[in-house]
């Protein structure tokens, strides 16, 4: 069985870039055996060198990916395990501070051991400078998308692959803070995986290198594409008449029938692009859907509940993804449709409380237009956690309701033949919550 593919830092650009044009190399005097004096590690490097052509672990550059330019770091896990140093510092934060002067997106195609023996801790306080370089190009308001090669462990993994905003992987890659040969004897190696990673909410996806391209291409052209415009308000794809009562309102929104959130994310855009997971060990792919798409030529962020439950990932995603179409000047578009948070005692134990909350904030903070289209249920808070103040619609076949009309029955001691006239003295239907000011009425 063949284990995952290596490919060399000119063959990861070769893959990945229609051109790329080598940023030149701030070299700095050291001694030959480095600032330790390592015995032999001048002639480690001259043989590091030799083999690979490279002359430190990192080469750098701007290129076309797919019509989107870009700073693209490519590692060299050939010159010393990709290892990071005082040189290859040196480069990086001269590859960050390039994208920042020009205003380009970058890409780190990381395959490293970690930070470089011979240079001790001045190698693993490189992890520093990478980190500042990060975050000021976060701050500057541009995109970060990492490629995780093989193998992508230690500092490397933890600042320029996790900390980026889109994390995607070649398959089968070896992806962890610990290296191979620091981990427990008895870990499971399984958890050291791309798949892994993304199964655990920590990169995107699993890319087949014949994809990479393309797939990169697209992350790059809607990340780099800002607006001041709100997002469009979809049109309802469902009933178009207006429900009778209360529980008319509850029996449509509950329907099998009606058009869920994947339905009307294929109707609005024309090209999407999912983001998997909260970064904090969860995903929640049955609750919500979050990503980025192309809606009438322009880039749309989109957080969208499924008509399920919503757990606390699902919440943490939606944050995670408003907060960063925040930054990047990207209009949002969210879907309302739950019957509620999640509330079992595995939901506490994961924080529903927390990241409910943190939800709430990003929204009420958020620098960018946020567009609501109510679908479906509105259950309490935890559908209003993702409704944009003043600027929600909803639909003939949904509802909006301080707590599903059962319950509220239950908590005033009524009987459940009760339980249909309660969901009219609520007033949920889309007409009431117009009248009442909570939604919109100009509904395309």
């Amino acid at each position: 069985m063949s284990g995952p593919l290596r490919l060399s830092a000119r063959e990861i650009l070769a893959l990945v870039c229609d051109s790329f044009d080598e940023l030149p190399c701030p070299e700095r005097d050291s001694a030959s055996d480095g600032p330790l004096a390592w015995p032999g590690y001048g002639a480690s490097r001259a043989r590091a060198a030799e083999r690979t052509g490279e002359t430190e672990s990192v080469v750098c550059g701007t290129g076309m990916v797919e019509g989107t330019r870009a700073v693209l770091i490519a590692f060299e896990f050939g010159f010393l395990g990709g290892s990071l140093g005082e040189r290859t510092g040196d480069r990086l934060e001269a590859a960050y501070t390039y994208a920042r002067e020009h205003r380009l997106p970058v890409v780190p195609l990381v395959a490293t051991g970690g930070s470089r023996m011979q240079e001790g801790m001045l190698a693993l306080t490189q992890l520093q400078r990478v980190a500042r370089q990060s975050a000021l190009t976060r701050q500057a308001g541009l995109a970060q998308v990492a490629v995780l090669r093989d193998p992508t462990t230690g500092g490397g993994w933890a600042t320029l692959g996790a900390g980026a905003d889109v994390v995607l992987a070649l398959p089968g890659a070896q992806v962890g803070f610990a290296g191979s040969r620091v981990r427990p004897p008895d870990a499971d190696p399984a958890a050291y995986t791309a798949e892994a990673q993304v199964a655990a909410g920590s990169a995107d996806a699993v890319v087949e290198p014949g994809a990479l391209r393309e797939t990169l291409g697209r992350w790059l052209r809607l990340l780099t594409r800002p607006s001041e415009e709100p997002a469009p308000v979809p049109r309802a794809l469902g009933a178009d008449d207006l429900p009778a009562t209360g529980w008319d309102a509850v029996r449509r929104a509950r329907s099998p029938q009606r058009p869920r959130a994947g339905v009307y994310l294929d109707a609005y855009f024309t090209v999407r692009a999912a983001i998997g997971g909260d970064r904090c060990g969860g995903t929640d792919p049955d609750g919500m859907l979050c990503g980025f798409g192309e809606c009438q030529g322009r880039t749309v962020a989109y957080a969208a509940q499924t008509g399920a439950a919503t757990r606390p990932a699902g919440y943490r995603t939606a944050t995670r993804l408003i907060r960063l179409a925040d930054r990047l000047g990207i209009p949002v578009l969210t879907l309302v449709d739950t019957p509620g948070a999640a509330n079992d005692a595995e939901a506490e134990r994961q924080g529903a409380g927390a990241a409910i909350a943190e939800l709430f904030g990003a929204l009420a903070t958020a620098r960018t237009p946020v567009t609501t289209l109510l679908i479906g249920e509105g259950g309490s808070g935890g559908a209003l956690a993702l409704a944009a103040p003043g600027r929600t619609w909803a639909t003939p076949d949904s509802y909006f309701s301080v707590i599903a009309p059962e319950l509220a029955a239950a908590i005033l001691k009524r009987s459940p033949e009760e339980v249909e006239s309660t969901a009219g003295q609520l007033r949920i239907r889309a007409q009431d919550l117009a009248e009442l000011g909570v939604v919109r009425t100009d509904l395309p």
